[in-house]
């Protein structure tokens, strides 16, 4: 199971830098970054993610972040746009 899970998240982490960088996210000049992260924090995010890797897990992270879409969001505005008597062939 565990090994599974490993394979999911290291396809779902190689699709995300993909997406990114077909998007030209990770062109240019690279910059120096330096934060304060509580050690509990990147230990987690390394597990479930299965980076070893500081670098690339900030890189992931931020490309997750740069991609995120607003789906959740949209959906939830249409709530009650869709007429009732609307009839669904289901």
């Amino acid at each position: 199971m565990k090994a599974e899970v490993t394979e999911q998240a290291g396809a779902r982490r190689h699709n995300v830098v993909e997406a990114a960088k077909a998007e030209g996210l990770f062109a240019g000049d690279n910059s120096a970054l330096g934060a304060r992260i509580p050690r509990r924090l990147i230990t987690r995010a390394k597990e479930r993610s299965g980076i070893t890797s500081t670098t690339d897990l900030v890189e992931y992270a931020l490309a997750k972040v740069a991609l995120e879409d607003d789906f959740g969001a949209r959906l939830v505005a249409r709530k009650g746009t869709i007429p009732v008597d609307l009839k669904l062939d289901v």
